[in-house]
């Protein structure tokens, strides 16, 4: 819990509007890729053929559409940021194995690498000043 809190105070310490304008656009991607997981499942269907079995799949898509809906909308207003991003994790990862390993495009690799770069940078800077979470926290 000190760890956070030390992080905290650091990122508060060293908050600037790029930060807060590039954790707004992460979250915006990620809410964007959920709306179109939803809107088309085959595709998300298509990326995940190695897990074959129904239940899987079944699973997986009742997942990674909803965690970047809400983990996206949270990321944008900088609420819960760092939990948000812990969920982001899993799926992330996931998407740069599939594109490292299938025969995906490049640019389709590099955003997901990039998105995990930015995505472990907010995890450990987590939302800044400009944030819900620190509007609250003022509150008290």
């Amino acid at each position: 819990m000190d760890t956070v809190k030390s992080l905290n105070k650091w990122a508060n310490r060293h908050t600037y509007i790029p930060i807060d304008l590039i954790r707004i656009a992460l979250g915006a991607f990620l809410f964007y890729k959920g709306l179109t997981f939803m809107g088309n499942t085959q595709v998300l269907i298509d990326l995940l053929k190695p897990f074959q079995s129904l239940a899987g799949n079944v699973i997986i898509i009742h997942y990674v559409a909803p965690a970047h809906l809400i983990g996206g909308l949270l990321i944008i207003f900088g609420l819960l940021t760092r939990w948000s991003i812990i969920a982001q994790l899993p799926i992330i990862i996931g998407a740069v194995i599939i594109n490292f390993g299938a025969e995906a495009n490049s640019s389709e690799l590099a955003i997901s690498v990039i998105v995990l770069i930015l995505s472990i940078l907010f995890l450990i800077y987590g939302s800044g000043k400009r944030s819900a979470d620190y509007y609250f926290k003022m509150q008290k």
